[in-house]
């Protein structure tokens, strides 16, 4: 193949969107699916794939090099949960897991994408062909946010960016500045339930990046599942913190959020430190 690109497939239509504007680039696009996670149909998208089982590393090495892969991506989720009991890792995946002492994402992910560099295999972020789907800075609803729905901002702003410190999650669900759910390895539709149920109306969910994200993995994403699962809890506000965040299906998402009554909201900090949107 002539200039290759990568890319590592998970769930979601991510890595749909990754490969078609790739080929927009006049990149041939080799993809490794993951079983149970990828799409069925990306293999028809991309110019050569293969499937593996979560944990094989050396699977994924030995087909890139077959097909002279220099650079990849990471693209779509991993169920988490997954880890206990689906991982199947080979020899190489093996030695690499028992090597990361700490199994949270960047830890994990830091780790394969050294090995992958390692073996001469450049990743890049994944946004490289897709900056337009980051999410845009201002109200993207009718409805904007009242003055205690903007203090509950604030205050998940804060909880939030903690917990993506200690990467534990990227999204908090809050009501009158109570925490009521944070994300962990659930993923962040069920911390938006579980929180969500527990204020019976009137959630407001922040979800932001982690200080220092790697824009090659586990950016955090928001679309219509996400919009679906607030509006089913009666919750009242998304709030995103903007350009560090993927955005899906953006206009049936607030379509969506206009019907239930949702704000969703993408902020930033500026130079002292103020949410602005």
């Amino acid at each position: 193949m002539d200039n290759p690109i990568g890319l590592i497939a998970g769930g979601g239509q991510f890595p749909l969107l990754f490969a078609e504007a790739a080929k927009q680039q006049q990149r041939q696009v080799v993809a490794v699916c993951h079983q149970n996670e990828t799409c069925n149909e990306l293999p028809n998208h991309v110019d050569a794939s293969c499937w593996v089982k979560l944990g094989q590393l050396g699977k994924i090495i030995q087909f890139f090099k077959t097909q002279g892969v220099k650079e990849t991506v990471f693209c779509g989720t991993i169920t988490k949960t997954r880890i206990f009991k689906d991982i199947l890792p080979d020899f190489k995946g093996l030695t690499l897991w028992n090597k990361i002492d700490t199994r949270l994402d960047d830890a994990i992910l830091r780790a394969v994408a050294g090995a992958l560099e390692d073996e001469g295999i450049a990743v890049l972020a994944s946004t490289c062909y897709l900056n337009h789907l980051l999410f845009p800075q201002g109200v993207l609803t009718r409805k904007k946010p009242n003055k205690d729905q903007l203090k509950d901002i604030r205050f998940g702003w804060n909880i939030a960016r903690e917990i993506g410190r200690l990467d534990i999650g990227q999204c908090v669900v809050v009501r009158e500045r109570s925490v009521l759910a944070v994300e962990a390895i659930e993923g962040t539709d069920a911390a938006i339930h579980r929180g969500g149920t527990l204020a019976r109306s009137g959630a407001v969910v922040v979800k932001l990046k982690k200080p220092g994200q790697d824009f090659r993995f586990d950016l955090p994403a928001t679309g219509t599942t996400t919009v679906q699962t607030l509006a089913s809890v009666n919750g009242a506000v998304l709030a995103v913190e903007a350009g560090q965040s993927l955005i899906f299906d953006r206009d049936t998402m607030i379509e969506n959020a206009d019907k239930a009554g949702i704000v969703v909201v993408g902020l930033a900090e500026d130079s002292s430190g103020q949410l602005v949107f």
